[in-house]
């Protein structure tokens, strides 16, 4: 048989039919071994994510679709919540599905549970949605491809529309919420 994973779980119950308990434990731990998952809590810093967001150019690395930088849709629901509500705990109901679409994450290209590292090199900027889609499946398994990242201009996620808006109306730094995105952003424009 070849090496399809049915054909090994085949395999064990062939083993197991012929009375073989030790054959189908040899076959199901050395072929086809149980990996458990690894839970570790993972929270990025607004600096980090925006320094992956702007390497990746604000694109979307599995689907090449541009998002928007997270103090930009914030700020929109701020300025226009009828037209653009948000629910402090993404109630979907209650939250514009721009969010979804449109709001950049950090992704593990190898899935942590999978085995993979937490350092930028396995990090890429992913939407939400995609994001949730991805969980904790391979690239391979979804048979998705890793883009190449964008470039930072001409897109930039808008990011500086946001920068450019509070320097105009300073008076909105007072969420915390923009007021973290924006000091994140200028000190990585500021390095670059």
């Amino acid at each position: 048989m070849g090496n399809n994973q049915s054909h090994i779980i085949s395999e064990v119950c062939d083993a197991l039919t012929g009375n073989n308990h030790e054959s189908a434990s040899k076959i199901a731990r050395d072929v086809y071994p149980f990996i458990p998952i690894q839970i570790t809590n993972r929270r990025y810093t607004e600096r980090q994510s925006v320094s992956l967001f702007i390497r990746d150019g604000f694109l979307d690395r599995y689907s090449g679709e541009p998002l928007i930088f997270p103090a930009t849709l914030r700020l929109l629901s701020k300025l226009l919540p009828d037209e653009f509500p948000f629910h402090p705990n993404w109630k979907m109901s209650e939250t514009h599905i721009a969010y979804w679409e449109l709001f950049p994450t950090v992704d593990h290209i190898v899935p942590i549970a999978r085995g993979g590292i937490d350092l930028e090199e396995n990090w890429v900027t992913t939407s939400m949605i995609r994001n949730s889609a991805k969980s904790n499946w391979t690239l391979e398994e979804l048979d998705w491809e890793l883009l190449a990242p964008g470039e930072i201009r001409p897109w930039g996620g808008l990011m500086s529309w946001f920068l450019e808006y509070v320097d105009h109306h300073p008076a909105l730094l007072a969420d915390k919420y923009l007021r973290r995105w924006q000091r994140a952003a200028i000190s990585l424009v500021t390095e670059h």
